[in-house]
């Protein structure tokens, strides 16, 4: 990281002075911490009650411990087996609903709720404990139909406003209570510092001041006072350091010093536990201390970071959950067996799907002595202490909750409509062609003009917020629909791609562009890349190319989760405006660009910057207060219509070789976007697998799942009963990067669950390797990863030059076996655990 110690002085002083809008009070600028501060939580102990929970303890197996002690997924985890193994609580994952059904109504999720609950009250324990549901609530509650959502975290920080967060937090609260439900992991409260990273959307800023600001109002207007039918128990994610890891890399190392940590990472923190947050989850990334010499490796973990420093030192009292399955990223872990991250801290393991043999494994390590009892006994007693502060043994099912099943307590659009007004920013509009005047004809372009799924991004019924359709948005309004409403429909006319239109019939021109969605580790781009939009959706650029010069004012609305190099975009239209991920209220847009009827302004702009924007494709990391500090738009900027400033012709440049050297061509990796998609082909017919992580497709002679190799939702499981073949395949062929061919390998990952009966091969292009005796070698050896020399392809005749089916695997008769990671890699035929060709037949 490019901050220094000095620098935090310098953004102290900023963040104090620099008054986004009209509701930040300049402060005095903060001195920067030297240690973990301790905070004096709102949410006191009660000494009655820290007495039932010792006496609850104290009359527990260490079966009913290690189960209260589990988090199952609902897809993975019954009712009985909540009775069974005495689950103290569930979730569900992004796009994971009762009985799969994602339309299912809020009185289907109570349904469910209840199930759980009376599973859980009518155990064999001396003291029925009831199980607590948690769920990715993350703008609005964002996986359940016909449930209004918010814009997304990085668009609140551009409106700045944190009366706006507490009130949408408590209607958050009510949504989430309206499924029965009564845990939300949220507020995230990272401090992105790399823009590359797929989860930028999810930060409220790359300041600490705005994330500081948020936190507490959000955990209060979650959390309430802990008690209310309109509340639930909040969760500050990710503990500590997610969004500042090296090149924006999901999962990956945060390289900063003791003193960026605490001044920027966990500023959001500390208000966070001040106001009484009741969990805490654990991060992904990893921590090392580069200038300080300090590795203190994976955050699940780190003893130091939860235990000495939240626990100890800061003073929380509630319980530390860990991520989806994020204890297979702790050295010497499993997917079901962890002993050191409970040892480090971790209060509740979410163990989505093996959670049986980690409750067998946990028992065993205890009674090895590998975790001490006075451990456990800590955790459940953390556990406990929350479900008790939240009302969890008063006695009242989920149905019995005052917003229980009711629909109508899932929307707030008048709300939501209002925060989408606050978060839009205005980055260029020369010759004041916005606001725009009502009774013109309207051209609108675009893929995202109408299209609730781009609007709302990651997290919006799905987990990547893919697989979705308008008619899966029941409560809300494309961007198209608003201008519609605001200027008539019949003088509106829309076309995706703008063919075969003639600008010349209309007064303006509406460009709504941008990402299509994506979550988590999907979104990352890689060191290579650029953060060019056009480069990564050119149907972008030529949309604007087909309507710009043509005498008509274009206004650019830009649909994306980060701040992205755009100057040839910006450089094609008049008017610009940062509409973010606004989420399901599209008229919030419209209200904005358009004047009144009468020809007034009908509401300005007023959202600011919270990210810095970049100049240059390759121009990350950018944060306010770096040496050097050069963006195309800084940090807090943002026009407003009482604004006279043009943005002048941009240098559109990009380094035709991207970023640096890659050594890599991805073929199949979410977080890689590689233009390469898997088909196959069963009986004659090809089957396209397509962006639906949750289809199964039970194929005439394989069945084909998505399971996980390394991160949620990264692999293919394949499990073959006849003649099939994996591909992956593109339109059109991709050149291959000489430094990726040069001693390279065609590498992935794969767990062989089932031994081939028959031949398997792997083939490039309509090269085939036969690979049997390879697979046999791998059965029940849990993760692989193969590396194949290209030159065993090249030696049968395949040039590598350009390659449109870079990957297959086919079987003629059983076997089963999960691919993930599928990739190009350079030098990768030299290392010592690279296949020879002579492994293959």
């Amino acid at each position: 990281m490019k901050t220094t110690h000095n620098h935090i002085l310098r953004r102290a002083v900023l963040a104090a002075t620099l008054a986004i809008g009209a509701n930040v009070i300049a402060a005095p600028a903060a001195k920067p911490l030297a240690d973990w501060p301790h905070i004096t939580s709102a949410v006191k102990q009660d000494k009655a009650m820290e007495a039932r929970i010792k006496q609850i303890v104290a009359g527990m197996t260490l079966a009913q411990k290690v189960g209260q002690m589990t988090q199952p997924e609902i897809k993975f985890s019954t009712p009985e087996d909540i009775r069974k193994y005495y689950i103290g609580s569930v979730l569900n994952g992004g796009g994971s609903w009762p009985n799969g059904n994602k339309h299912a109504s809020a009185a289907d999720w109570v349904k469910l709720a209840d199930a759980y609950y009376d599973a859980s009250m009518n155990t064999d324990m001396k003291v029925q404990i009831p199980v607590i549901w948690g769920i990715d609530a993350m703008h609005g509650n964002s996986n359940m139909y016909g449930a209004t959502l918010f814009p997304h975290n990085i668009g609140l920080g551009a409106a700045n406003d944190p009366k706006l967060i507490g009130e949408m937090a408590k209607s958050v609260a009510k949504a989430v209570r309206a499924t029965g439900i009564d845990w939300v992991f949220a507020p995230t409260l990272a401090v992105v510092r790399d823009d590359r990273w797929g989860r930028t959307y999810e930060s409220f800023s790359e300041d600490p001041a705005i994330v500081k600001a948020y936190a507490g109002v959000y955990v209060k207007g979650l959390q309430g006072n802990l008690k209310d039918d309109s509340t639930v128990v909040a969760t500050a994610k990710h503990f500590v350091g997610d969004g500042g890891t090296a090149e924006g890399k999901d999962r990956g190392e945060n390289q900063s010093t003791m003193a960026e940590m605490i001044n920027i990472h966990a500023q959001g923190y500390y208000p966070a536990l001040q106001a009484g947050v009741q969990t805490v989850m654990a991060s992904f990334n990893s921590w090392n201390d580069v200038k300080g010499g300090t590795n203190h490796g994976k955050m699940h973990g780190s003893k130091e970071l939860l235990t000495d420093a939240l626990k100890t030192k800061m003073g929380f009292d509630g319980l530390v959950v860990s991520d989806w399955n994020a204890i297979t990223e702790v050295p010497g872990c499993a997917e079901d067996s962890c002993a050191a991250s409970i040892n480090a801290g971790v209060d509740l393991v979410m163990v989505p799907e093996k959670w049986k043999s980690f409750i067998a494994n946990t028992i065993a390590q205890v009674e090895k002595g590998e975790i001490p009892m006075s451990r456990i006994d800590d955790a459940v007693t953390r556990i406990l202490r929350v479900k008790l502060r939240a009302g969890l043994f008063d006695g009242k099912k989920p149905s019995q909750n005052a917003y229980a099943g009711k629909q109508e307590a899932l929307v707030y659009r008048d709300l939501a409509r209002q925060a989408v007004r606050e978060s839009l920013v205005l980055l260029k509009n020369n010759g004041g062609v916005l606001p725009l005047a009502r009774g013109k004809k309207i051209l609108v372009v675009g893929k995202s003009a109408d299209s609730m799924m781009n609007q709302s991004g990651g997290w919006s019924l799905t987990w990547q917020g893919t697989d979705n359709k308008n008619s899966d948005y029941t409560v809300g309004d494309t961007i198209l629909a608003g201008i519609q409403d605001a200027v008539g429909k019949d003088n509106v006319s829309f076309s995706e791609n703008a063919a075969d239109v003639d600008v010349s019939k209309f007064d303006a021109v509406i460009a709504v562009i941008g990402e299509t969605p994506y979550a988590e580790g999907d979104g990352d781009i890689g060191p290579s890349g650029t953060l060019r939009l056009s480069g990564r959706h050119p149907e972008d650029l030529a949309v604007l190319k087909a309507v710009s010069g043509k005498g008509k004012p274009v206004v650019t609305v830009l649909v994306t989760g980060r701040p992205l190099y755009a100057n040839d975009i910006i450089n094609l239209s008049d008017s610009v405006v940062s509409a973010w991920l606004p989420g399901t209220e599209g008229k919030g847009v419209s209200d904005v660009l358009f004047r009144k009827a009468d020809g007034k302004v009908n509401a300005d702009f007023r959202g600011k910057l919270s990210f810095s924007w970049p100049k240059s494709a390759c121009q990350s990391p950018l944060n306010v207060g770096d040496a050097a500090y050069d963006p195309l738009f800084k940090y807090g900027y943002g026009l407003t219509y009482a604004s006279k400033a043009n943005v002048p012709a941009l240098d559109a440049g990009v380094p035709a070789g991207g970023c640096g050297t890659t050594t890599s061509m991805p073929v199949y990796n979410p977080s890689d976007r590689s233009t390469y998609a898997l088909s196959v082909n069963s009986g004659g017919k090809d089957v396209a697998l397509g962006a639906d992580l949750n289809a199964v497709f039970n194929l005439p002679t394989v069945k084909v799942e998505t399971a996980q190799i390394n991160t949620q939702q990264d692999a293919k499981r394949l499990t073959w009963t006849g003649a099939a073949k994996l591909s992956a395949t593109a339109a059109q062929a991709q050149r291959v990067p000489a430094v990726a061919s040069t001693d390279g390998a065609l590498q992935f990952d794969v767990i062989v669950s089932a031994a081939p009966q028959g031949k398997v091969s792997v083939g490039m292009e309509t090269v085939e390797l036969d690979a049997s005796v390879v697979f046999q070698r791998l059965v029940g050896k849990g993760k692989q990863t193969i590396k194949i020399p290209l030159s065993c392809f090249s030696a049968k005749g395949l040039p590598l030059t350009a390659l449109s089916t870079p990957f297959s695997v086919s079987a003629d008769a059983p076997f089963a076996a999960t691919f993930a990671n599928i990739q190009l890699v350079g030098g990768a035929a030299k290392d010592k655990d690279a296949l020879a060709c002579g492994d293959f037949k």
